[in-house]
Parts: structure tokens; C-alpha cells; sequence
């Protein structure tokens, strides 16, 4: 038997609420960091983390004020799973806008990061801006399709399509990022002295980070093929761990990839990974 709507939206808050306190702490460590960082890291990566911060406190705040009515206030005229079934109400509308647009912000960043690691390639560059400009199409469609449904609140055969597209390509673009991001990893440091060894927590950490994200689309996406209403816990959480996943990439290179700036370390192989991640390698690296 599947789990009904309301129980399901319960634990959805529940879950959101611990992955979004994870989240938060590890803001603070990466805002502490990267505040002592010169270059793009400080001039992109913190802006970027502060809005994935913004957009999932935003999100919390709506699911909160989504379960007051539906547990609270409107308790007496409309159950709490007649009102989550309302996929049409203008806070399940932004909910899902902010989903949407915490995704694609992070998957912007992770293109943008293994396209700086394997030397600024177009190759890279362009089949990535082409599946974030497609996620963005069908994300927001999909919001504009689900504004126009009505009573009982049935999703149309085009969004739902174009639902699983989104995940489909959310899910194929971390996949392939995260083994381009590993597989530059691995070519640089096997030409170095230390070899991978030395950067494995680095290298288990973007692989790890990259599993995360994917499991939790994957989970999405299937769900939602299903038909369970699983999908509604698992979209409320993949706010917050995308922002997790961001903040402890930066982490683990900052503590197992060396936490020196890379004017201070330019021959140091630490300093190299750091670089990776700055997208300021010096051409010798990038000529192995």
C-alpha cells in the first residue's frame, strides 16, 4: 500500500527541515573558507552558495506555511490531503519554481567546473548550456502546465512528459560531470610525484557529492514514473541536498586538496587540485 499524501507531505517537511540544518552547517565552514579565498572562488562560488542558502530557506519557509494550512488553520474546511492534492495552489507553484531553479543553478556550476578542469573545452561547454537551457524550458513549463490544471488536478500528458525530462537530463548532467570533474582529477595527479593517493578523500568526495545528487534525481524520477506520492518527499528534500552537495565539494578540497591560495603554492601539488577547482591550473598541469 502506498503512503497517503498528507503522511507523505509530513515527512516530506520532517526530512527537509534535517537535510536543510545540514545544509546550513556547512554553509558557515564553506562561507568561512571561501571568504579567505582570493579569486573566482570567492568572486563565484560564495554568491553561488549564499543563493542555493536563499533559495532553500525560501523553500523551507513555504512547506512550512503549506503544512500549517493544511494541518492547522484549514483543518476544519478541507483535509490535508485534499489540500497537498491542490497542484495548482500559488505555494506548491513557487515551491516547485524554487526546485527548479536551486537545480539548474547548481548544475550551472558543475558545467561550469568541468569545463575549467578540462581547459576551457567547447566540446564540454556547449552539450551542457544546451541540457541546462532544455531543463530550464521544461522546468518552467511545467510550472506554467500545472498553474492551468483544475479540479482533479490531473497532470497533463505533456507535463508529465516534460517532468521526466527534467529529471532525466538533471540526472544525465550530474552523471557525466561528476566523471569528467574525477577523470580530470585522476589525469592530473598521476603524473605527480604523490600520485592519486594523496588526493583520494578529494576524489571519493566528488564522487560521492556527484552519487548523492543522482540518487536523489534517480529516486525523483522514479517515484514519479510510479505514480507514488514518494516523489513529493523526495522533491522537497533535493532542495537542500543540492546545496549539500555543493558545499562539500569545496570542503574536501579545501581541507584534503590544500587550503593555501595558489599565488602562495604554485608548484605544490595540493595547490594544483585547489586550482583545479579555481580554474586557474597553470599550462603545465594541463599539458600532462
Amino acid at each position: 500500500m502506498g503512503i497517503p499524501l498528507d503522511k507523505a507531505a509530513f515527512l516530506a517537511l520532517f526530512l527537509e527541515s534535517l537535510f536543510y540544518g545540514v545544509f546550513l552547517t556547512l554553509y558557515w565552514f564553506t562561507l568561512f573558507i571561501l571568504l579567505k579565498k582570493p579569486g573566482v572562488q570567492r568572486q563565484l562560488l560564495l554568491p553561488v552558495a549564499t543563493l542555493l542558502l536563499c533559495i532553500s530557506t525560501a523553500h523551507l519557509i513555504i512547506d512550512f506555511v503549506r503544512g500549517l494550512e493544511a494541518f492547522v488553520s484549514n483543518v476544519d474546511t478541507i483535509s490535508a490531503d485534499a489540500y497537498y492534492s491542490n497542484i495548482a495552489s500559488p505555494l506548491y507553484l513557487a515551491s516547485t519554481a524554487l526546485c527548479v531553479t536551486q537545480t539548474i543553478l547548481a548544475d550551472g556550476v558543475v558545467v561550469w567546473r568541468s569545463y575549467m578542469l578540462n581547459n576551457r573545452n567547447l566540446l564540454i561547454a556547449i552539450p551542457g548550456c544546451i541540457v541546462l537551457l532544455t531543463n530550464g524550458a521544461t522546468g518552467y513549463y511545467v510550472i506554467w502546465s500545472l498553474s492551468r490544471t483544475r479540479p482533479p488536478f490531473n497532470v497533463s500528458p505533456a507535463a508529465f512528459v516534460c517532468i521526466a525530462t527534467f529529471d532525466a537530463l538533471t540526472m544525465f548532467n550530474s552523471v557525466t560531470s561528476t566523471i569528467l570533474i574525477a577523470w580530470r582529477i585522476y589525469r592530473t595527479c598521476r603524473f605527480l610525484p604523490e600520485g592519486l593517493a594523496a588526493f583520494l578523500p578529494v576524489f571519493i568526495a566528488v564522487v560521492e557529492s556527484g552519487a548523492l545528487y543522482s540518487t536523489g534525481v534517480l529516486l525523483l524520477l522514479l517515484t514519479f514514473l510510479i505514480g507514488s506520492n514518494g516523489q513529493y518527499v523526495m522533491l522537497d528534500i533535493i532542495t537542500p541536498i543540492v546545496g549539500i552537495t555543493f558545499c562539500l565539494v569545496i570542503l574536501q578540497v579545501h581541507f584534503h586538496g590544500g587550503g593555501n591560495s595558489p599565488t602562495e603554492q604554485p608548484a605544490e601539488p595540493r595547490g594544483i587540485i585547489t586550482m583545479l577547482f579555481e580554474g586557474e591550473v597553470h599550462a603545465s598541469a594541463w599539458n600532462r
